[in-house]
Formats: structure tokens, sequence, C-alpha cells
């Protein structure tokens, strides 16, 4: 019986992440339009920054387990 129970939280998930994605995407927006003044100046060396941070941040996780990954006896 516990494996129906499983399957009945799977839309509910992905109702949440297909939510927090158009937000994402809708505060990306607003935030890129608010500063546009900003981004069109052509100072590239501010948006490489911004990217490898980001880039970083992505991409660098695997490597420790994640948030939280204190130790573990």
């Amino acid at each position: 019986m516990s494996g129906e129970h499983e399957h009945e939280d799977q839309p509910k998930k992905s109702r949440i992440w297909s939510a927090l994605v158009v937000f994402a995407g809708a505060a990306g927006l607003l935030l890129a339009y608010e500063h546009r003044a900003h981004l069109l100046t052509g100072n590239i060396f501010l948006f490489a920054l911004l990217a490898a941070c980001i880039g970083m941040h992505f991409f660098m996780h695997g490597g420790h387990g994640g948030h939280g990954g204190g130790d573990k006896k």
C-alpha cells in the first residue's frame, strides 16, 4: 500500500518545480529589464565575472556532496 502514496506526491513535486522555474524566469526578465542600462553599456568584464560565479556555483557542488555535508561518523 505504501507504493500507492509515493506516486501521489509526484505530480505535486512536478508542479512545485514548474512554478519555481516560471518564477525564476519572470524574476530574471524583470531584473534584466530594470537593469538594461547597465547590461547594454558593453561592460563585458562584469558580465563575465557574474557568469563565472554562477557557473562555479552550479558546476562545483558535485565535489563535496551538496549543502550540509559536515562530518559524518
